[in-house]
């Protein structure tokens, strides 16, 4: 039978098209990787601009051990500890409630869930996600704060263990869905390995499954201290913004975001003030950057692992 010649076209022309396609597409990818990495180094290189005033005439060291942040006295004192500490204590509370129930949370929804309860309990974990933040500061603004402050008979409830405790839940989905597909991707010849030798389902999953998914759920939990550090809304709403350096969680504190947050509105644009706050930034955004590095190559590290 004689093939027509539009089709002998046709079939020609088919593997040119894909070829030309999946060129396109390589390309696409290429471009939007490098796109992004120049908006990273834009953003770096723009707060290091901005604070080149306050590192040579106050000193990258003189702000990050100072004690003081006075900066509309004469002269002026920026000190970030008080901020440094008030984000450890926050992050510090954040990662204590995060990470156990995260975990856990993790472990029943690979191991235990199933059917429509696994479906809707992973629908309930994204959706938290997207829940804005000043949304959750009002709540815990209006039943949190009241709470604890009955509760440990304080003046009030504006301190680093309220931003603390909200923060943590904010930082829930990112563990659970992280560790999530880390216990998911460990294989299951694994599990049946454990089971054939007398292990029952719990001795597998804390002495297998947990073992093998570890550094996914290290992954997670550095995603989750970094996506708490740079929380700002909540902390600034809930801390108590307070400009000392605080000894317990039961006293107003304030972070380096709630700093910024604070007072950029506030300075005389081009001034050594707004240079500190950019140069407070600067500082952030090399503390979050190293963590989401380390994140990122711990997750690198078990792709390679399961790969081989």
């Amino acid at each position: 039978m004689t093939v027509p010649s539009s089709q002998k076209t046709a079939r020609k022309g088919r593997p040119a098209f894909n070829r030309a396609a999946d060129a396109i597409a390589r390309r696409s990818i290429w471009v939007c990787g490098w796109v992004a990495i120049a908006v990273l180094v834009a953003i770096f290189v723009f707060l290091a601009w901005n604070a080149t005033q306050a590192l040579r005439d106050v000193g990258l060291w003189k702000m990050l051990s100072g004690t003081d942040w006075y900066p509309t006295i004469e002269p002026a004192r920026y000190g970030f500890l008080p901020s440094i500490v008030g984000s450890l204590w926050v992050t510090g509370i954040a990662l204590l409630l995060a990470v156990p129930i995260g975990i856990a949370g993790s472990i029943y929804l690979s191991e235990f869930a199933t059917g429509w309860v696994k479906e809707v309990t992973k629908s309930v974990v994204e959706f938290m996600v997207a829940v804005p933040s000043v949304v959750l500061g009002l709540l815990g603004l209006a039943y949190l704060a009241p709470l604890l402050a009955t509760t440990f008979h304080v003046s009030s409830g504006l301190m680093a263990l309220t931003a603390g405790l909200v923060v943590g839940i904010m930082s829930l989905p990112t563990i659970i869905s992280i560790s999530e597909d880390a216990l998911h991707s460990v294989p299951k010849d694994l599990r049946q390995g454990s089971l054939a030798l007398g292990n029952t389902r719990w001795q597998t999953i804390y002495k297998v499954v947990v073992p093998s998914a570890s550094s996914g759920i290290f992954a997670a939990v550095m995603l989750g201290l970094g996506r708490a550090i740079g929380e700002t809304m909540v902390v600034l709403m809930l801390a108590g913004n307070s400009g000392l350096i605080i000894s317990s969680p039961l006293e107003a504190a304030r972070t380096l975001t709630g700093t910024i947050a604070q007072e950029m509105g506030e300075v005389v644009s081009g001034g050594e003030h707004y240079s500190v706050l950019f140069t407070m930034g600067l500082v952030l955004f090399v503390i979050t950057f190293l963590i989401n590095l380390a994140a990122d190559m711990v997750l690198e590290r078990q792709r390679k692992r399961w790969r081989r």
